[in-house]
């Protein structure tokens, strides 16, 4: 399936053009974990009939035409050159040790920069058995190709269900995104006055944020301004959904309420032993919002037909508050989850993310494309994290005929020094962590993670009493 007409050069869109450039150049790094070891002459194939009609972007290199603009140009792939496979020595290696020649190739490669004479992707295939895979393919991919729905649809795509092959896989069922969709809009416009005054306020506040305001200097944020392109440290946690739901149940909330808590409440934790002031510094986290009409994923072939749910980059960033540690919610981490959930509805049901993309689309025209690319950056640079989250298979999946055990992602090359994802396959979640090495100790973020998620699980089931609900 063609994004564009064959041996016709095509346009980068503007989102593609300012996370490929010297300022920001982000990638996604998906882990795919296999219940058996991998046997590699089988991805090849996969990658010819399967991946590269899915759109032939993946059949492209980014080079710059006689005037300047940088645009897509279809060349003959050869998918032998994007497969690598790393070698460690196989004797006396346990399963732990496997766990960190992964994470650490994983850290390499994030690193890396792909070749511009190539396509924008590779596969690797670590072929290892680890403490949760018998190997892991890694998918790495520039986010100029798409972002994270773009490609958990084209994953969708390319697998097949591990109960009946002959089957397609099952997508979630279509939801509006109240923030961009008419009915929405029309609810918001019949109270016009409160909708615009609110609007106002958040978009003001987001701008200023974006640049004026940068957020302090913490153990959680370094300030340096290429650190979008310094050493990236990777790791991740496992968790069962059933547990997630039960606080979700509890407090009427939804589970990204309940994990994006449990990651303000961590992070508030970490800063706390690394410095015992910095809990009362302000913190921003930047929350990506799908700004498509429906949030269900669409098979890669109606991606490009359907204007609810078309292919590319389309999303933009809410700036969200990160709650300060207090005596009161840190004896009661619910009031976290609940303080998550009142700030992002409020951005979700405010007009400041579309006056926001509004904005990012007035300096590219009048402006131009490195005028939007520096509000961008400074977007990024100037907030502590950011957070994403994909929703993938809730069925067992296989591919390349390997059954999938597990999966997760990471964006790589975000300026600021931790970003968070959130991935869930088939009843569990993986919440993974890309940190500045060298600065943020990833397993003590880990821990201080893992505690949050204890106390509030436990607090949800003893069912603590929260004083934001009177």
């Amino acid at each position: 399936m063609n994004c564009f007409e064959e041996d016709v050069p095509m346009p980068l869109s503007p989102m593609a053009d300012y996370l490929s450039s010297s300022l920001i150049n982000v990638f996604v790094l998906c882990a795919v974990e296999s219940e058996i070891p991998i046997d590699d002459s089988k991805f090849q194939p996969l990658l010819e009939n399967k991946l590269l009609p899915i759109c032939s972007r993946f059949s492209c290199i980014m080079v710059t035409d006689k005037n300047g603009k940088k645009v897509w140009k279809q060349v003959d792939v050869n998918p032998e050159d994007h497969i690598k496979i790393p070698k460690f020595a196989s004797t006396n290696r346990t399963h732990k040790l496997y766990d960190e020649c992964l994470d650490g190739y994983m850290s390499k490669i994030a690193n890396e920069q792909l070749r511009e004479d190539q396509p924008l992707w590779e596969v690797h295939i670590f072929n290892y058995p680890t403490t949760k895979a018998a190997g892991t393919i890694l998918f790495k991919l520039h986010h100029a190709l798409g972002d994270d729905y773009s490609f958990m649809a084209t994953f969708l795509s390319i697998t097949q269900s591990a109960d009946n092959p002959s089957l397609p896989i099952k997508l979630p069922s279509s939801k509006l995104v109240e923030s961009t969709s008419t009915k929405g809009m029309v609810k918001r416009l019949s109270q016009t006055a409160s909708v615009l005054l609110k609007s106002a306020f958040d978009f003001g506040w987001s701008f200023m944020k974006s640049s004026l305001m940068p957020d302090e200097q913490t153990p959680l944020r370094s300030g340096h301004e290429d650190v979008g392109f310094r050493p990236m440290s990777i790791i991740n946690v496992s968790l069962s959904l059933d547990s997630i739901k039960e606080v979700k149940n509890e407090l009427k909330v939804s589970i990204n309420d309940v994990l994006v808590g449990a990651i303000f409440f961590g992070i508030q934790l970490y800063m706390k032993a690394k410095n015992q002031k910095s809990g009362t510094s302000e913190s921003t986290a930047l929350v990506l919002l799908n700004t498509r009409k429906i949030r269900a994923y669409k098979s890669a072939k109606e991606m490009h037909t359907d204007s609810e749910a078309p292919w590319g980059n389309r999303f933009h960033f809410m700036h969200v508050p990160i709650p300060m540690l207090s005596d009161n919610n840190e004896l009661n981490p619910l009031e976290f989850v609940l303080e998550a959930k009142k700030k992002i509805n409020r951005q979700r049901t405010s007009l400041a993310v579309p006056m926001a993309g509004v904005l990012l689309r007035l300096l590219n025209q009048i402006k131009g494309p490195q005028a939007a690319t520096n509000f961008l950056y400074k977007t990024m640079n100037n907030a502590s994290l950011s957070i994403s989250h994909m929703v993938g298979p809730a069925e067992k999946v296989t591919l390349a005929n390997h059954p999938i055990k597990g999966l997760y992602f990471m964006t790589v090359g975000l300026s600021q020094s931790i970003t968070v994802t959130i991935t869930s396959y088939m009843g569990h979640l993986r919440v993974g962590f890309g940190v500045e090495e060298g600065f943020i100790d990833e397993y003590q973020l880990k821990s201080c993670f893992e505690t949050s998620l204890q106390k509030i699980l436990e607090a949800g089931k003893y069912n603590l009493p929260l004083g934001s609900r009177l």
